[in-house]
C-alpha cells in the first residue's frame, strides 16, 4: 500500500440504539462522508434480539456490516482462558468476602479483547489489507465513528484519550454528540425517522454486569438469554476455577452479591437506577 494520502470511514457498530440510528443517517445520506463499512464486534453472547435486529439491518442494503468475533466470550470465561489461552480477560464482577457486602469490582479486560481489538485488526486486516506486523501506512487516515449521544460524554472522553495515546492515524467522530442528540432522542428517531418495525435492544452481552434491575427484567424476559446469564454467573463461584483462582472474595454478577436466578428483581422500586450502562463502560460496548 502506498503513502497516497487515502481517507477510510468506519462505523463501530453495537447494533444498540445509538448506533443503530447513526447507520441509518450514513444509509440515508444525513451524515456525510458515507462509510465503507460498519464493524460488528460479536462476542457471541449478545441477546438474541440484538442478533435479530442486525439481521434486519443487513437486509436494508445499506453499507456493508462486517461481523467479526474471536470467540465466545461465556465460554472463555468457564474455561478460564481468552481467546488466546492465556489467563482469562475478566469481566468486572461484584465482589464480597462474605457473601453478603459489595465490595468492589474485578477487573474489566472483556471490552479490550472481544470488543476494541478485534475492530481494529479488522481495519488493520480486512479494510486496509495489511499484512501481519505492517503498520497503518502515513497517508491513511482511519476515520471511526462511534454511537455515542450528548448524555455520554464522558465515554467520548475517555475514547479520545486513548486514541491520542494508542491509535495516533485513527480519528474518532461523534456524530451524535454533534446534533446534539441524547439517548431519548435516538430512540424517537428511529420511530419516527428510522421506520424499524421492532424495539431496539442495548447491545450488551447477557451477562454483562453492568444492569439496573430494569435491564436484568430484559434479560430474563428471554429465557434463553437469561439462562446463559445464569449459567456465567455460576461459573464465577465454581471453586478452582481460573477466574476466582487466589481470590479471596466471592464474585456475583448482580450487585447485590446474591446468585443471579435468586435475585428478587426490583426495576421501578426505590427509584432505583443503580448503574447507569453510560457512566461505566468504556464505549465499545452498549450503543
Amino acid at each position: 500500500m502506498s503513502n497516497e494520502p487515502r481517507d477510510v470511514h468506519v462505523l463501530n457498530l453495537g447494533a444498540g440504539v445509538q448506533s443503530t440510528t447513526l447507520y441509518l443517517m450514513f444509509m440515508r445520506g444525513l451524515v456525510t462522508p458515507p462509510i465503507e463499512v460498519a464493524i460488528f464486534a460479536d462476542t457471541q453472547d449478545e441477546p438474541e434480539a440484538v442478533y435479530r435486529h442486525l439481521d434486519w439491518l443487513e437486509s436494508l442494503g445499506g453499507p456493508r456490516i462486517l461481523r467479526v468475533t474471536v470467540g465466545r466470550l461465556g465460554d472463555d470465561l468457564m474455561r478460564g482462558r481468552n481467546n488466546t489461552g492465556q489467563r482469562f480477560a475478566s469481566i468486572p464482577a461484584f465482589s464480597t468476602p462474605d457473601g453478603g457486602v459489595t465490595v468492589g469490582l474485578s477487573k474489566r479486560q472483556c471490552s479490550k479483547e472481544y470488543k476494541t481489538e478485534p475492530i481494529h485488526q479488522a481495519i488493520r486486516y480486512q479494510v486496509l489489507g495489511l499484512g501481519p506486523r505492517r503498520p497503518v501506512p502515513r497517508g491513511v487516515t482511519v476515520h471511526q465513528y462511534f454511537g455515542i449521544s450528548i448524555d455520554e460524554g464522558g465515554r467520548s472522553k475517555r475514547i479520545r484519550a486513548m486514541y491520542e495515546k494508542k491509535h495516533r492515524r485513527h480519528v474518532p467522530h461523534f456524530p451524535l454528540m454533534d446534533r446534539f442528540m441524547t439517548r431519548a432522542d435516538c430512540l424517537t428517531w428511529l420511530t419516527t425517522h428510522g421506520q424499524v418495525p421492532h424495539p431496539v435492544q442495548r447491545s450488551a452481552c447477557v451477562f454483562c454486569p453492568y444492569r439496573d434491575d430494569a435491564s436484568w427484567e430484559t434479560v430474563k424476559a428471554n429465557p434463553a438469554d437469561w439462562q446463559r446469564a445464569v449459567e456465567i454467573d455460576r461459573a464465577l463461584r465454581v471453586p478452582g476455577n481460573l477466574v476466582n483462582r487466589n481470590m479471596e472474595q466471592v464474585l456475583y454478577l448482580h450487585r447485590s452479591c446474591i446468585p443471579l436466578e435468586d435475585v428478587t428483581l426490583r426495576p421501578y422500586h426505590d427509584g432505583q437506577m443503580l448503574m447507569p450502562f453510560y457512566q461505566e463502560c468504556e464505549g465499545v460496548c452498549g450503543n
